[in-house]
Formats: structure tokens, sequence, C-alpha cells
């Protein structure tokens, strides 16, 4: 019996730790009264559940339970109607009919709770950590570990955001129209980070945070399906970029640990059913003006489409790229395009796009520039060329597997 409550408890708490959050949020007005009545709710969850068995709506009673201690806690302080009366007057709180818990899904207090925690006014990684501790309900040192920064550092950091929306008034709510594009950026731009972080490790051991990107797929889910039946393209777009992406995850590492570049790896462990629901997502994204998101994702789906590697569309993933370069301006994207031209077309021409790059100077302390410059001389087989470009770009990586790999390279063309 306690072990079943156990995992009841802890599943509730992975899969709707958002839900509940975002709907105390909305009574109260405060990320911090509502985060622990939740947690204060969860542990007695723990106990009481265990005697009396779980309950036939268990969000609904954790809501419940929650809001309880919440008053009680606001009763006990000696300015409870003065802290009462500035929740309705800030915006924060809606004075609202009380809804029926154990029917009503209130699927748009998680939508108000992820372009609360995106608002501009919030640096970008406060943005990010907010999200995932208040939707994606991950601990304050899992958040720290992924921004690697010291738990008290990303302890102050969440603090101070939330009491900028308490102290800006923020308002708990989804943007008007003319306000969306730019909030919608910055969500998109959040849970991308996340997805990110989780798909290539900034540094230490890892070359995959399975968690991260799990997280960052279900926020992208949830947002799609909160913004039906017509959720803007590049909603679309991310969520199928990011599917095909970690639809390679099992493939990326060997036995022993070790990166595994996309040429080089085994199809069969590709996640089918992740790309079967991307590639419809894909055409959808693309029907518009695609964006940056549809355009990567395009690529991605390349990648994906192809059984094997020489059956890889790079002409078409050139003019991806091409019109991703014309789109962004970004200097990385210019080096994935360069690197695309040289499957496309050999080496030659990609590695003057990519001492024209060097040359500019935007990207010489990014190891993946001196990386790709290595690869393509040693396919060249420039190999003194290349061993000195891959020793530059172990001076300049962090990552662990990223690490091993290129030290493989750079003992193959050594001995080469």
């Amino acid at each position: 019996m306690v072990a079943n409550t156990n995992v009841a408890v802890d599943s509730l708490y992975r899969s709707d730790w958002g839900r509940i959050v975002a709907t105390l949020i909305r009574h109260f007005g405060d990320f911090e009264v509502a985060e622990e009545a939740a947690q204060e709710a969860f542990t007695i969850a723990v106990d009481q559940w265990r005697d009396e068995g779980v309950p036939d709506f268990p969000r609904a009673w954790i809501i419940q339970t929650a809001k309880h201690k919440a008053i009680d806690r606001l009763r006990r302080q000696t300015r409870f109607e003065e802290k009462l009366a500035s929740y309705v007057t800030s915006g924060l709180v809606e004075t609202i009919a009380e809804p029926k818990y154990d029917t009503d899904e209130i699927p748009d207090d998680r939508l108000r709770l992820i372009f609360t925690c995106c608002h501009p006014a919030l640096a970008l990684d406060s943005q990010v950590a907010l999200t995932l501790r208040t939707l994606g309900g991950l601990q304050t040192d899992e958040i720290a570990r992924a921004f690697l920064v010291p738990p008290a550092t990303m302890a102050q950091r969440l603090v101070r955001a939330k009491r900028k929306i308490r102290d800006a008034g923020i308002p708990y709510k989804v943007p008007d129209t003319n306000d969306m594009p730019e909030r919608l950026d910055a969500v998109l731009t959040a849970i991308y980070l996340i997805f990110n972080e989780g798909y290539a490790p900034t540094r230490g051991e890892p070359i995959v945070r399975a968690d991260l990107c799990s997280e960052a797929i279900r926020l992208g889910r949830l947002l799609r399906s909160l913004m039906s039946p017509q959720p803007p393209t590049e909603v679309t777009a991310l969520v199928a970029l990011m599917l095909l992406h970690d639809s390679r995850r099992d493939a990326r590492l060997d036995a022993a640990g070790d990166l595994v570049v996309l040429e080089e790896q085994d199809r069969t462990l590709w996640n089918r059913a992740y790309i079967a629901e991307a590639l419809p997502l894909v055409d959808e994204a693309l029907r518009g003006e695609p964006g940056q998101f549809a355009l990567e994702a395009a690529i991605s789906a390349e990648h994906c489409k192809a059984a094997r590697p020489e059956e890889t569309n790079w002409p078409r993933i050139v003019r991806c790229y091409d019109l991703l370069q014309q789109l962004t301006g970004s200097p990385i994207v210019a080096l994935n395009r360069a690197v695309a031209i040289a499957m496309a077309d050999g080496p030659e021409p990609a590695l003057d796009l990519i001492d024209s790059l060097s040359a500019s100077g935007d990207l010489n302390e990014y190891h993946l520039l001196h990386a790709a410059r290595a690869d393509l001389l040693r396919r060249k087989g420039s190999f003194k060329e290349a061993a000195a470009s891959y020793r530059r770009s172990l001076e300049l990586v962090t990552n662990d597997s990223e690490r091993r790999f290129l030290e493989r390279r750079l003992k193959e063309v050594t001995q080469g």
C-alpha cells in the first residue's frame, strides 16, 4: 500500500505539477504562495492517501488541499486583508467564480503561466529557469545543474524573477493579439533553449540530458494543444523540430558512451514513432511562409527520411539553409550551410566559406567551426592542417563526450 501510494503521488507530481501550480497562481497571484502550498499538499497526500486510499480525482484533491493551506498561511500573516487586496488590484489574480475541480481542466491556466514566466521584462535565463520550475516541476538543484550554477545562485535567481513579476504587476494572462508576437517568440525561445541544453549539454559528461529534452517536448506539445485549433506555424514547427532531433537520441552514443556522428549512426535505433508524428507537422509548418523553426525542421526531416546516409537529399538541405541564412544572418547557420554544401558538392567550396567565416572572427571561439574545418580537411586528405584544426577545437570544447570524439579524430589524422 505504501509503495502504491508513493507511486501515485510521484506520478501525479510529474504529470500535473504545472496544472496544479498554474491554478493556484491564478487564485492567489503569488508564485511562492502557490508553490509552497502545492508542496505541502503533496506531502499531506503521502500520509493521508496511504491510510484512506487514492481519491477518485487526485489532482482536484491536491488543489483543494493546497488552497486551504494557502489561505491558512495568509490568514496567519498580520496584513492578510491588505495582501489579498493587493493581489486583486495588481491584476495578477482575477475575481472569478469557483470552478468545479473534479471536472474542469482549466487548460488556459497553464498557457497563462507559460506566458507569465516568459515575459520580456525578465532576463532570458530567468524565463527558462522559471518555466522549468513552475510548469515542469524541476527542483532548484536540477535547474542549477542545467545552467551550471550553484543551487543557491539559482534559488536567488528564481526568487528575483518571481518578485519582479509581483512587483511589476505583470498580468497573469495570455497577451492581447498586438503583444502576442513578441511574447510568443520569448516562449518558443525558452522552450527551445531547454531542449538544446538537454540535446547538447554545455559542459560535463553526458552528450544528452533526456530529462530536459522530454520536458521541452512536453511543453511544446502543451503549447500547441492549448493554442488549437489553429496554433501558430512556428509552434507546430518547433514541436516537429524537437521530435526529429530527439528521435535520434538512442543512436547518438555508442556502447562506451562516446559520440556517434550522424552519418555513422545505426538508423534502426531511431525513434520511428517520433518521426511519424513529426513529418506531417513539418508539412503543415511549410504551407505558409516558413520561419526559422520550420526551415530547421525541414532540414532535420530530410535526414530522418533517408534510410541510409547516401540517400540524404543534400541539395534540398542546402536550399533550406539558403533560406535560413537569408532569414537569420546567423554565422552558425552559415557554418551549417557550409557543411551541407560540402556534402552536396565536396569539401573545396565549403572550405572557402568556412575560411571566410574564420576571417570574420565571429566564430573563432566556437569549437565546432574548427571541428568542421578539420573534418573537411581530413576528407580532402590534408591531414597536417586537419590536425591543427582539431587541436584548436580541443582547446575550446567543454563537453567530455565531444572531447573524446575529437581526440579520436586527431589520432586518426596524425597516424594517417
